[in-house]
């Protein structure tokens, strides 16, 4: 057994606890590759005992070590530190402008070790330490050795069967989609998918979107050559009033928890969103349900696909935030005439996930291992954000506070007049990365001129995430912004 060393100096006069101090020592030690994978640790006893101070205190610590990740409590054996992929956490290549299947910076592809700052509220980011790596090999390796040559197969384009099957019922049960698994596409990522949709809508479809957006979702359609509108979004959601002054058949939505501004939609724009659709000749709404499986307060909202009648809304979801960025593997419902639209112009697509990822996928949701795994996450996120909105509340006297209750981020919008970049760069010089509302704004300005067309969200606005970020570095980071920013 590798002890511990013995000159571990707890100061009792520390503002910190006795409990924090051991903490902090061993996640700094295994941090810097002094404590190895698979060490086991003294017990809480005999460390008790070595330094003095009561059991209770070397527990505390040592289960704050097992709930962040770093220990693992092997039964009637003891703690060990865990393995380095339990501990995998994705690095601040992350991004403001874009979000989890892509790995670049919006305008800033190449990131330098000079970017990389100590605590980073990346709204982007989320925590991989409780991914059941375990039950994904076992589910992997009993796959490979019962595979049959059918397993190596092209496999059919829309994605096997049992998949969208499972698919299926998953959504119907959490989000309240009606759908046949006929109706699913299954691809290699919503950029897949969006390129497929240009396929079956045609060339030169004019399309709006909501004001601040995916950035990404925009640059996609903009390869397309289509013409995009860009709809202002107040507290309720994207402008329908707005949307219908245009001459868009398309309109690309986030009603559940808009992206980056947190907006739930709720019943009464979403029917007037649904009405616009109803309408018009070809119109439809592509509804981008990312980010839907956290909510905090009350349960999941349904999807707007849920509400439609009228077969105008394309549902597209991913399980890259709810399970893993590596999972590359995202969905599309399609109304029935635009299912028979892409059969005839897109069918002879090869589907672009292998059978072996379908098949360990559909495996860890129908056994009711993602469930589990998403009510855990839920749980996590859940302590971090109310974390995060309590070390915050001293903020508020020069701050509004927005977006909270569901999601991986919140929003503060600055009272005093200081610009988004003034507070970034403030925070910046203090190891503290933060990400401004103006990089998802589109257009000639980054910001709202307070115009008619604006009104929401008009002053410079901050985005804190907290998916990524231990409860120990979003409470030293959030500290740090209460200095700068106050």
């Amino acid at each position: 057994m590798k002890e511990l060393p013995i000159h571990i100096q707890l100061d009792p006069k520390s503002s910190k606890t006795l409990y924090e101090q051991i903490y902090e020592y061993i996640r700094e030690e295994i941090r810097a590759g002094r404590l190895l994978q698979d060490e086991k640790l003294p017990s809480a006893r005999f460390l008790a005992q070595d330094l003095q101070v009561s059991r209770t205190t070397v527990d505390m610590a040592y289960g704050q070590l097992v709930a962040e990740g770093y220990l693992a409590a092997r039964p009637k054996r003891g703690y060990f530190v865990s393995a380095l992929e339990d501990l995998y956490e994705l690095k601040s290549d992350s991004f403001a402008g874009e979000r989890m299947e892509e790995t670049g910076v919006e305008g800033r592809q190449a990131r330098t070790r000079s970017d990389v700052c100590r605590y980073d509220f990346s709204p982007n980011v989320i925590d991989m330490r409780f991914f059941p790596y375990a039950t994904w090999k076992k589910i992997t390796r009993n796959i490979l050795v019962d595979a049959k040559s059918q397993m190596f197969a092209l496999g059919v384009p829309q994605g096997d069967l049992e998949l969208r099957t499972t698919i299926c019922r998953y959504l119907h049960g959490s989000r309240g989609v009606n759908c046949e698994p006929e109706q699913i596409i299954v691809g290699a990522g919503n950029d897949f998918l969006l390129l497929l949709l240009e396929k079956i809508l045609g060339r030169h479809i004019h399309v709006a979107m909501e004001n601040p957006t995916y950035v990404r979702a925009y640059k996609i359609f903009r390869s397309f050559a289509y013409p995009v509108s860009l709809i202002p979004v107040d507290e309720k959601g994207i402008r329908v009033d707005v949307l219908g002054k245009t001459d868009a058949k398309i309109a690309y939505v986030m009603p559940s928890h808009q992206y980056p501004t947190g907006v739930s939609m709720p019943i009464g724009r979403r029917m007037e969103l649904l009405k616009w659709a109803a309408e018009g000749k070809e119109r439809y709404l592509i509804e981008d349900d990312y980010d839907s499986e956290f909510r905090y307060k009350g349960k999941p909202l349904p999807s707007l696909q849920a509400s439609d009648t009228a077969g105008r809304v394309i549902y597209i979801g991913t399980f890259s935030k709810a399970i893993a960025p590596a999972i590359r593997i995202s969905y599309m419902v399609l109304p029935y005439p635009l299912l028979e639209r892409y059969r005839q112009e897109c069918g002879f697509f090869s589907s672009s996930v292998s059978r072996i990822d379908q098949t360990i996928l559909n495996e860890f949701i129908r056994d009711g291992y993602f469930e589990r795994y998403l009510n855990k996450m839920r749980k996590q996120y859940r302590m971090k954000h109310d974390l995060l909105l309590s070390e915050i509340r001293p903020l508020e006297r020069h701050f509004r506070v927005t977006g909270g209750n569901a999601g991986l981020h919140v929003l503060l919008t600055d009272t005093r007049g200081r610009s988004e970049e003034e507070l970034e760069q403030a925070a910046r010089l203090q190891n503290v990365r933060t990400y401004r509302l103006g990089e998802f704004r589109l257009g000639e300005s980054s910001a709202w001129d307070g115009t008619e067309e604006g009104g929401f969200l008009t002053s410079p606005t901050m985005i804190l995430g907290y998916g990524g970020m231990s409860m120990e570095d979003i409470r030293e980071g959030i500290n740090i912004l209460k200095k700068v920013w106050s």
